[in-house]
């Protein structure tokens, strides 16, 4: 019988009826699990959560920091573990977690290198992995910020555990051009309210640079046809994020 631990999961979902039950299940030590689904939703996230022992509450999306932030206040234990429906523990990140639980440090926050599958594959160059990503904390020393985008846990330390965190970030490359036109335009609007103007230049050489930046320095080529298709995705979405916020400039100049 696997021991529990005084830790609280903490899923934030929405429309994650195919995820969430490989995310749960890769956590069987922690003694509460927490989900808590966008009020939007639309499918069985929330049934299937409650099936497997879940307590769920239904919420209206906030913005990913401030919504992840809420969720974590409303767990039971100060030992946190936060992790999005697309991901699950690795079962050497299981092990490690449970074997090192007694001597984790309140003040420390700890990374988990992050591990993505994209195109039939595990990407490893380009700038995705080890892409750490600060998911176990004390909340009582650690919180996430009130970002709407580019949310993160500030901790006064950090150290980074040796397992891998499994993301499946996208279903197939349309998934991926509807998540690069939802999250350009939320960064188009955060570069806008901190009164960032466009730049034509920007426009012009920012996506190529990208692209060399994740394909040829970043040795995204090593990951055959995904590494390409990733690379130009990405060149794509900072020409999304230029182009929204010119849009935006030139909506406010017409008002």
């Amino acid at each position: 019988m696997i021991k529990k631990l005084p830790l609280s999961l903490v899923v934030v979902a929405k429309d994650e009826e195919n995820a969430i039950e490989r995310c749960l299940r890769s956590v069987p030590f922690a003694d509460e699990c927490l989900v808590v689904v966008d009020e939007k939703s639309s499918d069985k996230t929330a049934d299937q959560a409650k099936a497997l022992g879940a307590k769920v509450l239904i919420e209206k999306w906030r913005g990913f920091g401030p919504q992840k932030r809420w969720a974590v206040e409303q767990a039971r234990n100060p030992w946190i573990l936060s992790l999005d429906a697309d991901e699950a523990l690795s079962p050497e990140l299981q092990n490690e977690i449970s074997e090192r639980f007694q001597s984790l440090k309140p003040n420390i926050g700890y990374s988990l290198p992050r591990r993505s599958f994209h195109l039939g594959r595990w990407i490893r160059f380009g700038g995705w992995y080890p892409d750490a990503q600060l998911r176990l904390f004390h909340r009582d020393h650690s919180q996430w910020l009130d970002a709407g985008i580019h949310e993160r846990v500030e901790a006064p330390s950090v150290e980074v555990l040796r397992g891998d965190l499994l993301h499946w970030v996208f279903d197939d490359v349309s998934d991926q051009v509807r998540t690069n036109d939802r999250y350009s335009s939320l960064q188009a609007k955060a570069l806008f309210e901190k009164g960032k103007r466009f730049s034509l230049w920007k426009l012009v050489t920012k996506p190529p640079v990208k692209f060399l930046e994740t394909y040829l320095w970043k040795r995204g080529f090593l990951d055959g046809m995904a590494g390409f298709i990733i690379s130009v995705s990405a060149a794509y979405s900072v020409f999304l994020k230029f182009a929204k916020l010119w849009e935006l400039q030139r909506s406010q100049e017409k008002k």
